[in-house]
C-alpha cells in the first residue's frame, strides 16, 4: 500500500472547505485527520501533513504561520496575499527550510491555461483589459485570479517594451473604469448564480482576442487542489501559482 498522506483541511465549514473534505476523502492516496472551523484551536493540525488552507483574507496569514511553524506544508486557495504578506511568510519559511507552502490563485486547470494564455497573448495587442465575476459572497475584489492575470499581462507587455494601455479618459469620479493592477484595467462584477467567471479582453487595429474561462462549479477546482496537497512536499518555500508544479 502506498503512503498515504496525512491532511487537514482549515476553513472546512466553508463552500470551498467542504468541497475539499469530500474530495480528500474520496482521494485513495489521502487521509483526511482534520477538519478545522473558525476559531477552532489549530494546534498539532491533528498530526496532518499537509493543511488545506481556505479561510479568508484576514485569518489566512495568521493560518498559513501556524502550519510553517510546526513544518506543515499548506495548500493555501485564500486570496488577498499582498506583495508584503507574501515577502513576511518568505521570511518566515527561511527558518523552515523543508517546508512547502503553495499560494494558489485559482486551481481550476483551464483557469491556469487561460492565465498562461494570456501571458503568450499580451505581447501583441496595445490593448488589454480584465473582467472578474464571482458570487456576492466573495469578500475581496479583484479577485485573485484577476490579480494575477493582470501582473502577468504587465510583465509580458514590459518585456515586449509595450507602453501604457491607451486610454484617454481624463474625469471618472465614479470609477467606471475600475482599477488598475499593475496598469492593467480591472473589472470586479459580484452576481447571485455565478461562481468564478474571468475574460480577458485584447485589441489591436482591425482585430479582436477574447479568453474566457468559467468555473460553474467548485468541483472544477477539486483536482487542482489536489495536485497542491501531493506535491507541495516536493516543493520547498514559496510558491505562487499552480502552474509551476504544472509545468505552465
Amino acid at each position: 500500500m502506498t503512503d498515504r498522506i496525512p491532511v487537514a483541511v482549515i476553513g472546512a465549514s466553508g463552500r470551498m472547505g467542504m468541497q475539499a473534505c469530500r474530495a480528500v476523502e474520496d482521494a485513495h492516496d489521502l487521509d483526511l485527520v482534520g477538519r478545522f472551523g473558525a476559531g477552532d484551536d489549530l494546534g498539532d493540525l491533528a498530526g496532518a501533513r499537509v493543511a488545506i488552507e481556505l479561510t479568508v483574507p484576514d485569518a489566512s496569514p495568521a493560518n498559513v504561520a501556524h502550519c510553517v511553524e510546526r513544518g506543515v506544508h499548506a495548500v493555501v486557495g485564500t486570496t488577498g496575499w499582498s506583495q508584503e504578506r507574501l515577502d513576511a511568510l518568505r521570511e518566515r519559511l527561511s527558518g523552515q527550510p523543508g517546508v512547502g507552502v503553495l499560494i494558489a490563485p485559482n486551481f481550476a486547470i483551464g483557469a491556469l491555461l487561460m492565465m498562461s494564455f494570456a501571458q503568450q497573448a499580451a505581447r501583441f495587442y496595445e490593448s488589454v483589459e480584465v473582467v472578474e465575476t464571482h458570487h456576492p459572497g466573495k469578500v475581496d475584489a479583484p479577485s485573485g485570479t484577476a490579480a494575477r492575470t493582470a501582473s502577468l499581462i504587465a510583465a509580458a507587455r514590459r518585456e515586449a517594451g509595450l507602453g501604457e494601455v491607451p486610454d484617454a479618459t481624463s474625469s471618472d469620479p465614479d470609477g467606471a473604469r475600475g482599477a488598475r493592477v499593475d496598469g492593467v484595467p480591472v473589472h470586479a462584477l459580484r452576481m447571485r448564480g455565478r461562481v468564478a467567471h474571468q475574460e480577458v479582453a485584447f485589441g489591436a487595429v482591425g482585430e479582436a482576442l477574447t479568453l474566457r474561462h468559467d468555473s460553474f462549479d467548485r468541483l472544477s477546482f477539486m483536482p487542482g487542489v489536489l495536485s497542491g496537497v501531493r506535491q507541495v512536499g516536493d516543493h520547498p518555500g514559496l510558491t505562487v501559482g499552480l502552474e509551476h508544479y504544472l509545468g505552465l
